[in-house]
């Protein structure tokens, strides 16, 4: 079971919707286009093409696999005043003083870049449950890490 938010889900259906009907059409072109252009034993285009084709079948079997166990989060049902899925936490390296913020999110919502941290890595785990002021010793493949937590905020 996946958890995650609304916005989260409708991502993913959208992005299911448009391999379905866009990306299917293009893979199907491409081999039909590869396949015009002679013996096909000899044809690494249609090799290729019918390769592609292959993935993205995969890719939209595990996305459906996703969205059928997907169990979206009712933001009314979270407690606010601890850390938890969907938070963004603002945090303080203790030894360094250095300040960070991130956003806890589902596995398929995660993106370093953005600041989404996946709920299954070693630093959510740890900060789950935890108030503003409390410090979370998290064990990071660097070592030991303790993050003191500054601020909560949901953005529901």
């Amino acid at each position: 079971m996946a958890y995650m938010s609304q916005k989260g889900y409708d991502t993913l259906v959208a992005k299911l919707q448009k391999m379905e009907s866009v990306d299917r059409l293009a893979a199907s072109a491409a081999i039909a286009e590869a396949r015009d252009k002679g013996d096909l034993s000899e044809n690494a285009e249609y090799d290729a093409a019918k390769e592609a084709q292959g993935k993205l079948e995969t890719e939209i079997a595990m996305l459906k696999q996703t969205i059928r166990e997907a169990k979206i989060i009712d933001p009314k049902s979270i407690d606010t005043s601890v850390v938890n899925i969907l938070a963004t936490v603002g945090l303080k390296n203790v030894k360094n003083k250095m300040a960070m913020k991130y956003t806890i999110v589902s596995e398929t919502e995660a993106n370093l870049r953005e600041g989404k941290i996946s709920i299954g890595t070693p630093i959510a785990k740890g900060l789950l449950g935890k108030k503003v002021g409390d410090v979370a010793s998290i064990k990071v493949p660097q070592g030991m890490v303790e993050l003191e937590i500054t601020s909560i905020d949901y953005d529901l």
